[in-house]
Order: structure tokens, then sequence, then C-alpha cells
């Protein structure tokens, strides 16, 4: 399904067992918060974790931001049964391989589907899981995962990472998805991952995934767009407009020659710092 333009900048993982950051999240200024029940929480926490999820969003008070819950297995039914009892935007999916485990998702719940892509061969069938269903929403990079999988390096240029990375922002693209980068694994460097936010902005990431508050601002920030991109773009299609009203195909702004093409992405950055502004 061709997502609608909705801020992604900032998805923060917040786990199901940690009553006191499920409260704060609904302070915080992130996009999203993805409910977790995989990584974050133990096996012997799962049934505490469903119950305080269950809790946190039937009290309310989450505003603007996306509901999202990340199950544990993409066939356990506990998790599902509560993801259809609750009023989220959507499932998330850990380490999808194949197309028929978002149709089976699909099948279990009425949310929207989204998917971890973390191991070799989920980025090796990118394509064919994008394509799987009208109902999927996007996918995450799960890029931890990845990392371990292909027996590559946290380096910070994540330079062992860039074809996966690309392939995965293909594969959403070629089907309307929102695809999100992965988390930045050291927490102090504000630095890195500003610059690792800003690798994603030019591979083509919608927003980043959070482990944590403090780099909310920095993803905000990073992949919504400026004051000065929003005036260029909106400079940039009236000057597309007159021109269109003069019978011209073509527009010059600051020497640049402006098609459709531009105009195309220049209104999806203004819709973008729209409904950024509307929150």
């Amino acid at each position: 399904m061709t997502t609608p333009i909705r801020p992604r900048r900032s998805m923060l993982y917040v786990p199901g067992d940690k009553p006191r950051a499920l409260e704060k999240a609904k302070t915080l200024e992130c996009d999203a918060i993805l409910f977790d029940l995989e990584d974050a929480v133990a096996p012997q926490n799962k049934a505490r974790a469903r119950e305080g999820i269950a809790d946190a969003v039937r009290a309310g008070g989450y505003g603007h931001r996306e509901l999202i819950l990340r199950v544990s297995a993409p066939d356990c039914a506990e998790d599902f049964a509560l993801a259809c009892a609750l009023p989220l935007d959507g499932v998330l999916l850990p380490k999808v391989e194949s197309a028929a485990t978002v149709a089976d998702a699909a099948a279990r719940n009425p949310h929207p589907v989204w998917c971890m892509v973390e191991t070799p061969l989920g980025v090796l069938r990118a394509a064919e899981i994008a394509g799987a269903s009208d109902r999927l929403a996007g996918f995450v990079a799960g890029t931890n995962d990845l990392t371990k999988d292909l027996r590559a390096r946290h380096t910070p240029a994540r330079t062992p990472l860039l074809t996966a990375l690309s392939l995965m922002v293909l594969a959403a693209r070629a089907y309307g998805l929102a695809v999100i980068d992965g988390v930045h694994l050291d927490l102090d460097d504000l630095a890195g991952f500003e610059a690792a936010c800003r690798q994603g902005v030019e591979l083509g990431f919608d927003g980043k995934s959070l482990v944590h508050p403090n780099s909310i601002g920095i993803a905000n920030r990073v992949f919504g767009p400026s004051p000065q991109e929003v005036a260029r773009a909106r400079a940039m299609v009236a000057a597309w407009e007159e021109a269109r009203a003069q019978g011209l195909g073509v527009a010059r702004i600051d020497g640049a020659m402006v098609e459709q093409l531009h105009v195309d992405d220049a209104n999806r950055l203004i819709a973008l710092a729209d409904a950024i502004a509307r929150r």
C-alpha cells in the first residue's frame, strides 16, 4: 500500500515491561513508538510486557504518535491477540524473510504490517517481501542483527551495510513503502549518531529507529526539512506554476532548471513540512 505523507523521522523502541518508559514516552517528541516485545524483553517477562503495553495504550495520552507493536515472533499467537485487542497503527514483524510471513501476519490482525529486514536472506528477498501485501506499510532496518549475520564490523561509515541498506530502500520505494534506518549503537556518541542520520537521509530513508530519548531531537532535525529547504521548495513550485501559465515546460530558479520531477519532490517536502507543523 502507498503510505501517506506522515512524519516518521524518529521511531523509539520502548520495552513493554518498563512501565516508567511506557509512561514517559507520552511526553517525548518522537513521531512513533515501537512497543517492543522482542529483543528488549526477556522471555520470562513477555506476559508482563503484554499487560503493560495493553494498560498504557488503553490509558491513552500518546497524542499524534504512531503506535506500532513489535511482536516477539511472526507466529506468536499471544502477541497477535494483543495486537487485535488494541487501537494500534501497525504491527512490526522481526526477521522477515518471505512474502508468506507478511501474508500470514496480515491475516492474523487488522493493522498495517511493518517488516524488520535484518538478515542476509531478508535483504536478498526485500523486493519479494515489499510486494507481498497491500497491507504492508514499511520496512525497518535491523542493522545490528544484519552486521552480526554478515560477520562484518561496526564502522562509523557503515560501509559493510551500504549495499543492504540501498536494497531495502530500492524495494520499499518500488512498492510505495516507508523505510526506516536502523539504530545507532553508541548512545553517548551523538555526533556519530547525527552523521548516521545524515547518511540515512542521503540513502533515502524516511527516519531513524532509536533506543534512547536523547537522540530524538537530532533525528527530527536531520530527517525533517529545514526552513531553508521548505522555502526553496515553495519557490520552486511557484516558479513552475508561473512557467506553466506561460505555456513553458520548464522553469528556472536561482539559475537551475526546474522540471516536473523536481516539482513532485518539492511538493512531497512541503507536504511533510506541513504535516510536522500541524503537530
